[in-house]
């Protein structure tokens, strides 16, 4: 059996990015069928190629490779700038893409961006939103909620919102109008500090072969 010391051990996310992320893993050469029927086993282990995965939520990917409980992860961008964990980002993934924007009531939406200064904003995001407002010369309250951020205007709470869309429809449902973009994010393949340093003889190579998939573009077209 493999000490523990001399594995290579990769947070990887749960959920809807799971399965694109293990295929991924297999283009760049490591051995995934083990990993595609998971069950609820949430460590999984090659003992071939002396690696092991840990299956996390994936707000909780930076926190693991920070502490070195695992030397690579994969988290989105967001997460790792609203969380400002101590790690070394190394490559852009390109998938798993969101978007953040500034949203307003419907009917408020041809007022420009700076008449909101000085009023507040609902998120769950606050680093980042405080940041993009802070880069458009605006102080805002920022009120942080952990759900249905869309209700804050209707109930007077704040203004404004900061968040995360895709299509957009809850905000069509719920009269929100975007009106500014704040942030466009990707996975991102991150290290421990010190695991980079120390391991950089197992993680380089994985690393170039990863770089390799992603400016092929195979991970959206392959198999």
């Amino acid at each position: 059996m493999v000490a523990a010391k001399d594995l290579l051990t990769i947070a990887i996310p749960k959920g809807t990015l799971y399965k694109e992320t293990v295929k991924l893993m297999g283009l760049a050469g490591l051995d995934i069928e083990f990993m595609k029927d998971p069950g609820r086993q949430l460590l999984l282990q090659s003992e071939k190629e002396a690696v092991r995965f840990i299956i996390c939520r994936p707000t909780d990917i930076p926190t693991y490779v920070e502490y070195g409980a695992a030397d690579l992860g994969l988290a989105g961008k967001d997460t790792i700038m609203e969380q400002h964990k101590d790690v070394y980002e190394l490559l852009d993934l390109k998938y798993g893409g969101c978007r953040f924007v500034v949203a307003v009531p419907k009917g408020k939406e041809e007022q420009e961006l700076q008449f909101w200064n000085q009023t507040r904003v609902a998120t769950k995001f606050p680093r980042i939103a405080e940041e993009f407002f802070r880069h458009q010369g605006m102080q805002m309250e920022i009120v942080k909620l952990h759900g249905n951020i869309e209700l804050a205007p209707i109930v007077g709470l704040a203004e404004m919102i900061v968040d995360l869309v895709s299509t957009g429809r809850t905000l069509r449902e719920n009269n929100l109008i975007p009106v500014a973009d704040v942030l466009s994010s990707t996975t991102r393949l991150i290290a421990n500090r010190v695991s980079h340093r120390l391991k950089s003889d197992r993680i380089n190579p994985l690393v170039e072969r990863m770089r390799q998939v992603v400016e092929e573009g195979t991970l959206n077209g392959a198999g």
